[in-house]
C-alpha cells in the first residue's frame, strides 16, 4: 500500500522540462500519465494562467501545439495518442479565446522523442505536449 501511496505522488510531483525553443519563444509543456490523454485541472489551471500572463498574446505571437508520446505501444497507436493529446489542448486554447487560425499542430506519437525512451524517467518526459509561442516577425 505504502509503495502505491509513493507511486501516486511521485507522478503527482510537479515539474518542468524546457522544451526546445528558439530566442523569443516562450513554451509550457502538459504531461501525461502513461496511455491517457486526460489533463488534469491542475495543468489545466497552469496553462490557462500562463497564457493570461503573455502581454498582447494573440498580436505577437503564432501558437504551436507539438504532442509526444514515449515509446510503449504501436506507431499507429502512438500517432492516435499524440493527436488526442494535441487536441485536448487545442480545445483549451480555443476557450482561452485564441483563433484556430494562429495554431498550428505538430504530432509526432514516438518519433523525434527528447528523451531517451530507454528508461522510465525518459518515457515520463517524452509523454507530454509542448505548446510554442513563435514571435510574428514584421
Amino acid at each position: 500500500m505504502l509503495a502505491r501511496v509513493l507511486w501516486v505522488l511521485f507522478l503527482l510531483m510537479p515539474f518542468s522540462v524546457p522544451a526546445q525553443v528558439s530566442v523569443g519563444e516562450l513554451s509550457k509543456s502538459i504531461f501525461f500519465g502513461g496511455g491517457s490523454y486526460d489533463i488534469d485541472e491542475q495543468q489545466e489551471n497552469n496553462l490557462a494562467r500562463w497564457l493570461d500572463s503573455i502581454p498582447n498574446l494573440l498580436e505577437k505571437y503564432q501558437v504551436q501545439i507539438i504532442s509526444h508520446t514515449d515509446n510503449i505501444g504501436g506507431r499507429r497507436y502512438n500517432q492516435w495518442l499524440s493527436q488526442m493529446r494535441s487536441q485536448m489542448v487545442f480545445q483549451i486554447l480555443l476557450q482561452k479565446d485564441i483563433p484556430e487560425k494562429i495554431i498550428h499542430v505538430r504530432d509526432w506519437g514516438y518519433e523525434n522523442p527528447v528523451f531517451s525512451n530507454d528508461s522510465f524517467g525518459g518515457q515520463r518526459m517524452n509523454r507530454r505536449v509542448d505548446v510554442v509561442l513563435h514571435p510574428i516577425v514584421f
